[in-house]
Order: structure tokens, then C-alpha cells, then sequence
């Protein structure tokens, strides 16, 4: 999703062996007593309120006691490794500025990534019709993918801005996630085959890779594209970095884990970053029932700045 941010390098080398053409809810349940074993021991309901408390005002994502086990999976290993006793001990560790290290490793265990080439592709289909189709006269036309996950989002409209106004043509992309792990998977610009299943034939030939050899089975994003598209780790629930103002905003399927407030704070602070006319996507799962009047929807979750 989601501390400042910072500039990330644009493309990454490529991996060893060669590449050729390819053809977040509720409050916790304060209740304390019961107990869930993971990898690094028990974890109470006190702890995990305290770790679930400790990682909305970290990343404004809330758990529920449901996810219980989700923290055990994802951050037992890391207590036996910090040498930590409890998770009310691991807790301490990551709030103190000294370990600001294995506090974005937590964060990055504990949010939730998915996402894949083309996902929701009437989104893109709009996009293509409505914005590429009449970009702006006598300047680069600027998208954000605010949440980008490990890249997907950000190269399948990479293809798309490429196939209108060529690799080198008048745009710029940026993509944004709070997690470093997935923003260096983002910026290597390397997937497995499988996960390529939404790209259609003519763009996998045209801007992607395939691997052979040791790299068989994953394919990297063409290099013209991986250098044109910015990463940068940006957390939504702070005050944003100055990125300029943007034609489109794509923020999808991430509010889902964000309370009213959140929401309302977050989706002010995109409106800001938005054109006049510009637009902004979200998941077709959510929606901005009364979060904000300066947004006036145009099509199915999908909205235009009026003012």
C-alpha cells in the first residue's frame, strides 16, 4: 500500500542468464487470554492488539483478531532472528528509531500485495479511450500508481503509454508502495511466466523478455520501460512528497483495508495531487460514498476532479 519517501532507482541490471525477446475492517478484539502459537511462540490478545494498534498508526491498515494467525506466519521467524522472547518484546525493538531496519521489514511482511498484469482491464480500456486517446497539448502526460505493489500495475500502463506515444513520447510514471520489498521487485522488473498470463500476445512480444537458460520460466520487463517508470516509497496515511500534480491517479483495491477516517484523509490528499479533470481509479470493490465533493464519478469506479 503504503516512514517519508525516497527515490528509487529507475531499472535494475538484469538477472544472471540470458533474456531474449518473448513473443485492510474492524477494531481489534481488546478480549485478553486466549493464545495462538507461530513459529516464534504465543502471541495473546493483548499482543496482538498492541502490534495490530502499533501497525495502523504505522501504515493506517487495520487488522482484525482474524488475522491472528497471519502475524504468527509472518513475524514468528523474525523474533527467533532478532533474539526477541515475545512478540511484546519484538514490538518494543521495532519502535525503537535504532531498529528503523526490522520495523520496514515488519511492515513489509505484514501488508498484503496483490496484483497482476492488466487486472481489472475495463479500467485500462477506459483509460485508453477517455484520457490516451486525447492526451494534454504542450506537456508530458503524468500517471501515479500509488500502490503499486511489485510493478504490475505500473508496466501494464507502461505498455499502454509506450503503444500510444512511443518509449520515448511525452509521459511520465511514477509508482509508490509503502513496502521496499516489493518496490526492489518493482524496479527489477522481472516476473514468472505465470504471473505474465494477463499481458496480451502483441505487448508480451513487443516489451517484454523471456528468459532462457538458468532464467527460464520468468521474463523482464523490456529496458525502455523499466527506464522511464520512477518508484519511490511513499506512505498515503503521511503528508506526501512533493511529486507534482498528476492526470491520473491509479489507487485500487486498497482502501478496502482503511477505516472512514483513513479513507477520508487519504483520498483528500490524492485530490490534491490531481489535475483539475484529472482522475482517479479505485477498486471496483470500493467506493467514495461521501469521503469527498470535489470527485464526481464518470463511470464505474472511476471519478474526475471537478474543481
Amino acid at each position: 500500500m503504503n516512514t517519508g519517501s525516497r527515490r528509487q532507482p529507475g531499472a535494475a541490471a538484469a538477472p544472471p542468464g540470458a533474456m531474449r525477446a518473448a513473443g485492510a475492517r474492524t477494531p481489534p478484539d481488546t478480549a485478553a487470554d486466549s493464545l495462538l502459537s507461530g513459529p516464534g511462540g504465543q502471541i495473546s490478545d493483548a499482543e496482538f492488539e498492541q502490534l495490530a494498534r502499533w501497525l495502523y498508526e504505522a501504515s493506517g491498515i487495520r487488522l482484525t483478531p482474524a488475522k491472528k494467525a497471519l502475524v504468527c506466519g509472518r513475524l514468528g521467524k523474525r523474533l527467533a532472528a532478532c533474539g526477541t522472547g515475545s512478540y511484546r518484546a519484538y514490538l518494543t525493538l521495532i519502535q525503537d528509531p535504532r531498529h528503523a531496519a526490522e520495523r520496514q521489514h515488519a511492515i513489509d511482511l505484514l501488508t498484503t500485495n496483490e496484483t497482476y498484469f492488466f487486472r481489472e482491464p475495463r479500467h485500462f480500456e477506459w483509460l485508453e479511450s477517455h484520457v490516451l486517446a486525447s492526451p494534454p497539448a504542450g506537456r508530458a502526460l503524468r500517471i501515479w500508481s500509488a500502490a503499486c505493489s511489485s510493478g504490475e500495475e505500473v508496466y501494464t500502463l507502461a505498455m499502454l503509454l509506450a503503444e500510444h506515444f512511443g518509449t520515448r513520447g511525452a509521459w511520465e510514471l511514477i509508482g509508490s508502495d509503502l513496502s521496499t520489498r516489493v518496490l526492489a521487485s518493482a524496479q527489477a522488473g522481472v516476473y514468472t511466466l505465470e504471473r505474465a498470463r494477463g499481458i496480451p500476445p502483441a505487448l508480451l512480444r513487443r516489451y517484454c523478455l523471456r528468459g532462457v537458460g538458468a532464467q527460464a520460466g520468468r521474463l523482464m520487463i523490456e529496458r525502455s520501460l523499466r527506464e522511464r517508470a520512477q518508484f519511490r516509497q511513499v506512505n498515503l496515511t503521511e503528508a506526501l512528497p512533493d511529486l507534482g500534480l498528476f492526470d491520473v491517479i491509479f489507487l485500487r483495491n486498497v482502501m478496502i483495508y482503511f477505516d472512514v477516517p483513513t479513507k477520508r484523509h487519504v483520498v483528500g490528499q490524492l485530490v490534491r495531487a490531481l489535475r483539475p479533470g484529472g482522475h482517479l481509479f479505485i477498486g471496483h470493490s470500493e467506493n467514495l460514498h461521501g469521503l469527498c465533493d470535489s470527485l464526481q464519478s464518470v463511470a464505474p469506479s472511476i471519478y474526475r476532479r471537478s474543481s
